[in-house]
């Protein structure tokens, strides 16, 4: 059934459409195309906690972070990696990840550029693949990089509501935690 008001709204585009939604009882949306609505774009995703985000990143052997990709929070692990292995730097000899990267396609990638993929099996995989745990344990770095990386309590708490914002802050924690490298070197 339509909203008994009818057109009521649609001449007047000064009118807040929150305020509109509130003020009638229609339960659908104002159909004029003049606002966009959405957190998709954001780096925001719906998950059981509710709207989040997941901070994907490339770090080199000793835990500095080289980049960074943000997805929504019902985005899988393994759809950021083609986007991470594309980072200008230099080619990994093997890449440390958790469960949430195992997948065929990326694993053929990886071994097609030279890179040793140590990614432990998924649990419903039909036939496990072979991982490499002592090599495995090295991944505790990146682990303690993304702790120190929220101590920022902007990035630990998500203050941003934009995408380029927050990616903006990630970049300004990376290179605090790169300084110590850089400062007394002689």
């Amino acid at each position: 059934m339509g909203c008994p008001t009818g057109n009521v709204g649609r001449s007047r585009p000064d009118r807040r459409l929150a305020a509109y939604d509130r003020q009638h009882h229609c339960p659908r949306a104002q159909p004029s195309r003049w606002r966009k609505r959405g957190t998709h774009k954001e780096g925001f995703g719906r998950s059981r906690g509710g709207f989040t985000s997941k901070i994907h990143a490339r770090a080199d052997g000793q835990g500095r972070p080289l980049g960074f990709k943000l997805t929504g929070g019902e985005v899988s692990d393994y759809q950021a990696v083609e986007d991470l292995m594309a980072l200008p730097t230099a080619t990994p000899r093997m890449l440390l990840a958790d469960k949430g990267y195992d997948g065929d396609a990326v694993r053929e990638n990886l071994l097609f550029h030279g890179i040793l993929p140590v990614i432990p099996p998924r649990s419903n995989r039909s036939q496990p693949i072979a991982c490499n745990f002592l090599r495995y344990k090295d991944r505790n770095r990146i682990e303690r990089m993304f702790n120190r990386l929220k101590q920022f309590r902007r990035i630990a708490t998500r203050y941003d509501k934009t995408a380029k914002s927050f990616l903006g802050f990630l970049h300004l924690a990376a290179a605090k935690l790169w300084l110590p490298a850089f400062v007394n070197r002689t």
